[in-house]
């Protein structure tokens, strides 16, 4: 159970009501909420992260697993399940990264180069010289640096779901995961 009460949404503010969609994840809004002249903020940061990044997004979302299985953030693990899904992520790679199998054969070498960058940047807080060197060997500076903004805001937001105890919630509609992926997806007018 949530360690604040979730905003009422009926009583919510306006900037926090125009994130609520019925076939969108309500409770981080309801209880991120309670920050109304952040959550919206970061909430656009998130969608531009999941939408606009030149990034492939299978590999954003093998990172955002990754991480929610490092922290046990269950709200974030099954929400990036679905999405993770309609990004390409093959239900063999969340299976083996909920085992934290990072050598799994499902896995290209590309891939577990995310991984296991992603893996040291949330064990350490940083990466090696020789692990941005072997990502840059692969990525463009962009989707680098892409790559380690995404890790970094998604560490953020499962120490603050740790914190505050989100409560689990069925993930957004397959829709909903699709339109993510395509950047189609911004707060209701």
């Amino acid at each position: 159970m949530a360690r604040i009460p979730y905003l009422d949404p009926a009583r919510a503010p306006e900037s926090v009501r125009r994130l609520l969609a019925p076939d969108r994840p309500q409770k981080i809004a309801l209880l991120f909420g309670h920050a109304e002249s952040n959550w919206p903020r970061l909430a656009e940061l998130l969608l531009s992260i999941l939408g606009e990044q030149a990034l492939e997004p299978r590999l954003r979302e093998l990172a955002i697993l990754r991480i929610a299985a490092l922290r046990e953030a269950r709200y974030e693990w099954d929400q990036h399940v679905a999405i993770s899904g309609a990004a390409g992520v093959r239900a063999e790679q969340v299976e083996a990264i909920a085992r934290g199998d990072l050598a799994a054969a499902c896995f290209d070498p590309l891939e577990r180069l995310v991984l296991e960058a992603t893996t040291c940047f949330v064990r350490e807080g940083a990466l090696s010289a020789a692990s941005v060197e072997a990502l840059a060997a692969r990525l463009s500076p962009r989707e680098l640096v892409e790559l380690l903004l995404a890790c970094g805001v998604y560490e953020a937001l499962a120490k603050l779901m740790n914190a505050l105890a989100l409560d689990p919630e069925a993930p957004g509609s397959r829709a909903f995961a699709e339109a993510v992926n395509r950047g189609a997806v911004a707060p209701r007018a």
